[in-house]
């Protein structure tokens, strides 16, 4: 694999970002381009490890040790064919996954892991600028008709490959473009979405049919879906926001995270629409609630609308900079992290716990909270908070974004109108072809498995494809993930 010593003589080394005073004055990625011999160098320090935990870290399965090798010998349109043949949008997961794959491989035992996410962006975004990722339509169609309800990575993974099957495919979008969140909940600075139209673009031409502004149930119903199709696979996501029910909630200027990104995503693609200053953070004090991805990406957003003073608040205790002993190789390393929007400015507090909001004339004007500490396990034997004595506090805030996370799909709608089975956390409930309580509707993503990452929603859509097409068909010879 590569240079059999480099893992020893070389140190991993990232893409540089952009100056932080240049970014927050626009909305583009924030890396800057990574040159081909320091990329090559990176690939080579990939080891012969006899057994590549890398693959069991990835929900997909890739090939990474291949295309690192692929791409340290300059075979860069090799490496793309590794790289497609277990996902079919790298150009997103090389963006946006958190590389669960780095914390599996051997090298992160005792020094840095390979720069894997690096490595695929830099092998799909070649092929693109080569000319090598083209349409693949089918040779032959099967008569057969699926309609896909979601147009996020996994109704977009299940579409691609259901149509490279030869059935067609039918993707409705609630929202008035394709993407999920992708379009509407990732900023700019993270990914632009021509990357997304891009995609799209070639997806059409293989012959997907795409149907945005349509809310499947409400504007067709699910049964009638269901007799229009031959299958029917949804993927709406989890969209039920976990709120935060203490006193003063009602008060204008708390809002959900992902109603504020998406005000700014519209702004940013250019869409002409009634601007609700109240999800503007322009010259305000503004706290975040969640420690997670989508507040970074909140604070992200907060910075370049020019706020007055940002806060993002964690409730639980900052996590340890090196692996805790109950945290082993290879499991997901459960240490601090800190995005690009950090390193852009704001306060980072954890261990706080939002009592109650105060406000003037039915606005927010202040946040109070209170510390807590690791308390005894429930009778469930999971871990607890409790409140610690004497740490009130209060702060200013004219803008408070609930960054919580997401509980479970909507049920109101189209899943009360089918009448589909639900597990004990409000997921749609499936056997193991992803074929939920009623014949011929089947579920992946976020509305399957819960609130997830962009990597597990391209694998849930990937074998729920296997499913769909098996149930149609009697068999399948679309490719299973790694975690099956």
């Amino acid at each position: 694999m590569g240079d059999s010593r480099a893992f020893i003589t070389l140190q991993r080394e990232m893409p540089r970002r952009r100056p932080v005073q240049e970014r927050l004055h626009d909305w583009r990625e924030l890396y800057l381009p990574f040159e081909e011999p320091r990329l090559k160098a990176q690939a080579s320090r990939c080891m012969d490890c006899g057994i590549p935990f890398c693959h069991s870290g990835c929900p997909l399965g890739n090939l990474i040790p291949d295309w690192n090798d692929l791409s340290y010998r300059g075979r860069w349109k090799e490496a793309l064919d590794e790289l497609h043949a277990t996902n079919n949008f790298p150009e997103f997961t090389g963006r946006l996954c958190p590389a669960p794959c780095e914390g599996a491989c051997v090298l992160g035992i005792n020094d840095d892991p390979v720069t894997i996410k690096v490595i695929e962006q830099s092998i799909i975004d070649r092929g693109f600028d080569e000319g090598w990722v083209k349409a693949e339509p089918p040779q032959t169609r099967t008569g057969k008709k699926v309609a896909v309800v979601g147009g996020g990575p996994a109704g977009l993974a299940a579409a691609q490959q259901l149509n490279r099957a030869g059935h067609t495919v039918t993707v409705f979008e609630r929202a008035d473009r394709i993407g999920g969140l992708l379009r509407y909940g990732i900023p700019d600075f993270k990914m632009e979405k021509w990357v997304l139209d891009r995609r799209l673009g070639i997806m059409e031409e293989e012959g997907v049919v795409f149907r945005p502004g349509v809310d499947v149930g409400v504007d067709v119903t699910g049964a009638e879906l269901r007799q229009q199709f031959d299958a029917v696979l949804l993927t709406g996501g989890a969209t039920k926001p976990r709120d935060l029910p203490v006193p003063g909630r009602e008060l204008r200027g708390i809002h959900f995270a992902m109603d504020y990104l998406t005000q700014q995503n519209k702004r940013v693609a250019g869409d002409d629409f009634p601007w609700d200053t109240d999800k503007d953070a322009r010259d305000k004090r503004v706290v975040i609630l969640g420690g997670g991805d989508t507040g970074a990406d909140c604070l992200g957003t907060t910075h370049r609308q020019e706020a007055r003073s940002v806060c993002q608040f964690e409730i639980l205790p900052e996590p340890p900079k090196n692996r805790p002993s109950g945290n082993p190789w290879p499991l997901y390393p459960m240490v601090m992290r800190s995005s690009a929007a950090h390193e852009e400015g704001g306060d980072r507090e954890w261990s706080i716990r939002t009592t109650h909001f105060e406000g003037e004339d039915g606005r927010v004007t202040k946040l109070h909270a209170i510390r807590v500490e690791p308390g005894e396990r429930d009778a469930d034997g999971r871990p607890t908070l409790v409140d610690v004595p004497g740490t009130e506090m209060e702060f200013e805030a004219d803008l408070v974004l609930l960054a919580l996370g997401f509980v479970h799909p909507m049920h109101e709608g189209l899943l009360t109108e089918l009448g589909v089975e639900l597990d004990a956390r409000g997921n749609i409930a499936t056997d193991s072809d992803y074929q939920s309580s009623l014949h011929g509707v089947f579920a992946a993503g976020d509305m399957r498995r819960g609130q997830s990452l962009i990597v597990w929603a391209i694998a849930e859509g990937r074998e729920a494809a296997h499913g769909v097409d098996k149930y149609l068909m009697g068999e399948s010879r679309l490719p299973l993930t790694a975690y099956k």
